[in-house]
């Protein structure tokens, strides 16, 4: 329950053994438990989290997050960075990618032949035409068109609040959030203690659980495991969905 170096660096050590054992196909995915970021810190690990270290591992330009929990199943495009830093992080060439990724890995491991994608707004209302910001019909908008012009079932930028209600309610597959907390705490409330973290654009399946490492409980032999068995269920199902693809 204490914050350590030598930990952070045995975790790590793990991880990187894991993605290692996935990438050359002697397991046919990887299920992650929490790591802490900050015992990754002190160990002198470059990475803020797993995601970011797979990707590196895996040489792969870019990866996308998923979380699915309940009815919702949301990406994002920005994960662990600074709130303020996010309208800078958005380009039309990286949201076109991360949704060639998303509609590509939602058929071949999720099941779903022809994804319908919700993409969200950066600011309130989806700028209001401007109003809130520009972002959107700068941004956000072309990508949509792009993503569309290629037969992806994209469409947007919607407001958060108006389209993640819609997609519980089953009027899209997926919404691709803009930054961490736009989009994650709707999957927590939803499924609560059984959502699950997946990673697009890797090369293997790859999921997580949707909580940290809980120190508070450490060793009291309370900690809940739903969300690592909903995991390793959720891997199973996307290897043997990818193996009857073809898709590794």
């Amino acid at each position: 329950g204490r914050i350590d170096a030598g930990a952070g660096a045995a975790s790590h050590g793990w991880v990187r053994r894991g993605a290692a054992l996935a990438a050359s196909g002697a397991v046919a995915g990887l299920v992650t438990g929490p790591i802490h970021k900050e015992a990754w810190g002190l160990a002198g690990v470059v990475e803020p989290g797993h995601t970011e270290a797979l990707a590196r591992w895996a040489g792969v330009e870019r990866v996308v997050m998923l979380l699915c929990g309940g009815p919702l199943r949301i990406t994002l495009a920005t994960i662990h960075v600074p709130l303020r830093t996010v309208p800078d992080r958005l380009t039309s060439i990286g949201l076109l990618a991360d949704l060639r990724i998303v509609a590509h890995d939602a058929r071949m491991r999720l099941g779903l032949p022809s994804p319908r994608i919700a993409v969200c707004g950066v600011n309130p209302h989806a700028g209001e035409g401007g109003r809130f910001g520009d972002e959107d019909e700068r941004i956000v908008r072309p990508a949509v068109m792009a993503a569309r012009a290629e037969g992806i079932d994209a469409s947007g930028p919607w407001p958060a609040d108006a389209c993640i209600p819609k997609a519980a309610a089953g009027a899209y597959d997926l919404v691709h959030a803009l930054y961490h907390d736009q989009g994650l705490p709707a999957v927590k409330t939803l499924a609560p203690r059984r959502a699950v973290n997946v990673t697009l654009g890797l090369p293997y399946v790859r999921t997580s659980v949707d909580h940290g490492t809980a120190f508070d409980v450490a060793g009291r032999g309370v900690a809940d495991p739903s969300s690592l068995q909903t995991a390793i269920a959720l891997a199973l199902e996307m290897a043997e969905r990818g193996a009857r693809f073809g898709s590794q």
